[in-house]
């Protein structure tokens, strides 16, 4: 590796950003990205890592005793804070220009899919956690997570026992979340036994706060609407829709298939009419019943735009729910041996669409949603008000991309 391969630090490449975005802004209508002294500080902390990293003369592979003793892994990045503030931005800043490719992004949820999948088809190995940890260190050194956050007491207990063996490898973490690492999980069911996974993330991290005073995602230009001005349209009608096709498909717009079923996860999911690569769903069709982000992956790895309509106000009035012994739920959870739930009955519904929305914002596909709510009214008094703040700001920042 040539000295000049590694003279461009993050810091550069970042200012670099920023003007190549106002250039494009010129003669477009592309985002105009806006210096943020928050975000200049938080990249030390990324900078530090990726100047260790891309300086490594060679990237050897942990899985040898003889390659393991050749260096110490340095410590990964843990970048938080609140909804808006480009931590996503500046770690996709990261791993694209880190040289190694022995390094994986992935939105934590798709991880965790992909882990839940890896641990089904490891029956009969012995401590299949062990073997999934080896399996991931012996292809990656650097593992990259956006939107690290832990509902589930599976999850928590797997994520434990993974991650420990992972870093005794040397494998590096560089995770985005909202929440500082001493409240994850926080009101969690037996949030005890995901405690020592707390501290031992504390030990192989860096924690960084990103607390900027700028949303970039609604403050992309001067005259940025108030939150409470960002309007959704009411409906979607078949002839607008099909102007919506013509739009990304000019030559099948008129090829329109309507009111029929796709297979996702081996189970039909009815839609209003599709095109190509744009389908148009009825928000009880995704968001009712039992789905989840394993739905919303493949979804999102067939399609490249989504239109859901009839969207009602989510959330509500918290009701107090007995939970039944043995069972797990993704809301928030309460301690050992207390089996009570406080969640609104529009929170199962949220807390799919909040899955939805994460998996098509991190695999970029556009997503038109309506619905008779402005925007900030479409979820009132649930336990997810935390979480749904990030989704009302993904979905302002996607009404760009269409």
């Amino acid at each position: 590796m040539s000295s000049n391969s590694v003279t461009t630090n993050l810091l550069q490449l970042y200012r670099a950003k920023i003007v190549q975005s106002k250039s494009s802004s010129r003669d477009s209508s592309h985002d105009v990205l806006i210096n943020d002294p928050a975000q200049e500080q938080a990249l030390t902390a990324l900078n530090q890592l990726f100047m260790q990293l891309n300086n490594q003369q060679t990237i050897t592979s942990p899985s040898t005793k003889s390659s393991k003793s050749q260096y110490a892994a340095p410590l990964g990045v843990y970048l938080w804070g609140d909804v808006g503030r480009g931590k996503t931005f500046l770690m996709d800043l990261f791993y694209n220009n880190l040289k190694t490719e022995r390094k994986l992004r992935l939105h934590f949820h798709r991880f965790m899919a992909a882990v839940h999948h890896q641990l089904n088809s490891s029956k009969g190995i012995n401590d299949p956690l062990v073997h999934i940890a080896h399996l991931y260190a012996d292809q990656y050194q650097v593992i990259c997570f956006d939107e690290f956050f832990v509902s589930d007491i599976g999850d928590a207990i797997i994520l434990g026992r993974l991650f420990e063996h992972l870093f005794n490898q040397g494998v590096i973490l560089v995770a985005t979340s909202n929440i500082e690492i001493n409240r994850l999980y926080e009101g969690g069911l037996q949030r005890e036994r995901f405690l020592p996974f707390i501290e031992l993330l504390i030990k192989q991290v860096n924690q960084v706060e990103l607390n900027g005073l700028i949303d970039h995602r609604i403050n992309q230009a001067p005259a940025a609407p108030l939150l409470e001005q960002i309007t959704l349209p009411l409906s979607m009608e078949p002839q607008e829709f099909i102007q919506l096709a013509g739009k990304y498909y000019p030559h099948e717009a008129a090829v329109c298939i309507n009111n029929d079923n796709i297979i996702i996860c081996n189970r039909p999911i009815p839609f209003k009419a599709r095109v190509n690569k744009l389908i148009w769903f009825n928000f009880a069709a995704l968001c009712d019943g039992p789905r989840s982000q394993l739905d919303y992956i493949e979804i999102a790895s067939q399609f490249e735009h989504v239109v859901i309509d009839e969207i009602p106000q989510l959330g509500g009035e918290v009701r107090s729910w007995i939970k039944a012994r043995g069972t797990e739920d993704a809301a928030i959870g309460t301690k050992t041996g207390e089996r009570q739930l406080n969640y609104a009955t529009n929170d199962d519904p949220a807390r799919r669409f909040i899955s939805l929305v994460d998996e098509f914002y991190d695999q970029k596909v556009s997503l038109t949603v309506c619905s008779c709510f402005n925007i900030n009214e479409l979820y009132t008094g649930g336990a997810l008000s935390f979480e749904f703040r990030r989704t009302i700001s993904r979905l302002i920042e996607m009404k760009r991309w269409i």
